[in-house]
């Protein structure tokens, strides 16, 4: 079994160069030396999570997406792979660290997740100050988007996924992830956004639903996802690659089978994951270009910007 190991990825359209490799790296580093303080990989992932929450080049926490309303609406979620504990919550507003209120869902209630009013009251309840994630940039950014939809035109890097969203104009899609083992080699995953832009409001993707976009089990591994969150659901993706890791198939093998069976379905949609396997191995696949990733073990050099495989789209 390898040493303690964290590895994020920070969203399927976020180019991966110097920027953004540098940012997810940063907060990848925060969550491995949790774990070298003694932390649990739970402790590591939310610690890097809330870190690239905090970080508004990502869309989860700060700098999240507006949605079609002009409202923000934020999910997240986390698992730990001893117990399968987990917790999350979908359309929460007006908190900092949407991944700090899904643990506290995980260990202060007797439910898995929580969603809007509900889940904003349950944070404030338990101490979490109100807070305004939007950024000027975001606001802009939708100013633009709702422009061009007005007029009939295609928000570029968008239009393609949303096929009916012009008939609701009246009135970029990323997440952040990590997953880790601590060294006991429990695992642990976590994952965060804002949610896919111009979303309707009360849209859930797969972000707080446990299997979909987060799973961890100390049996099979660890696995976060980022991408078009339809999908994701549809294919319980995050569990697959978990299945794939605990029937001995090692994470990256498991990755590409994942994503290649993605792709014979579904190859017109993007994605990306990384996956944690019970050795500590590491795996990453996607179908898109721009993804940043980075992988981190006591140890071990940094591997920043780490994506080795593409597969090409099937469209």
């Amino acid at each position: 079994m390898s040493g303690t190991t964290i590895a994020m990825h920070g969203g399927a359209i976020n180019p991966a160069d110097a920027r953004f490799g540098g940012a997810l790296a940063a907060c990848a580093r925060q969550g491995l030396a949790v774990m070298q303080r003694g932390g649990s990989a739970l402790d590591a992932v939310v610690e890097a999570v809330a870190a690239a929450e905090d970080d508004p080049i990502f869309n989860s926490g700060t700098g999240s997406h507006l949605t079609l309303a002009g409202t923000l609406e934020m999910d997240a979620s986390l698992m730990e792979g001893a117990t399968l504990g987990a917790g999350a919550v979908a359309c929460i507003s007006r908190v900092k660290n949407p991944i700090r209120v899904a643990r506290k869902v995980m260990e202060e209630t007797d439910h898995v997740l929580l969603v809007g009013e509900g889940a904003r009251r349950f944070a404030h309840q338990l101490g979490f100050k109100d807070y305004e994630p939007l950024t000027e940039q975001r606001r802009a950014e939708w100013q633009e988007a709702i422009g061009r939809l007005r007029r009939g035109e295609a928000v570029p890097g968008r239009s393609e996924y949303w096929h009916k969203i012009s008939r609701w104009v009246g009135a970029y899609a990323d997440t952040d992830g990590a997953v880790a083992m601590d060294a006991r080699g429990h695992l642990a995953a976590a994952t965060s956004s804002g949610g896919f832009p111009l979303k309707l409001p009360g849209r859930v993707g797969d972000v707080p639903i446990i299997g979909a976009g987060t799973y961890a089990d100390n049996r099979k591994g660890a696995c976060s996802v980022t991408g078009q969150g339809e999908v994701v659901l549809k294919m319980g993706l995050a569990k697959l690659v978990c299945d794939l890791m605990g029937s001995g198939i090692p994470a990256q093998q498991a990755a590409e089978a994942a994503v290649a069976q993605w792709n014979s379905r579904f190859g017109r949609y993007i994605v990306a994951l990384v996956a944690l396997d019970t050795n500590g191995s590491v795996g990453a696949s996607r179908n898109v270009q721009e993804t940043p990733h980075v992988w981190l073990q006591e140890g071990s050099p940094e591997r920043i910007n780490w994506s080795p495989v593409l597969f090409p789209s099937s469209s």
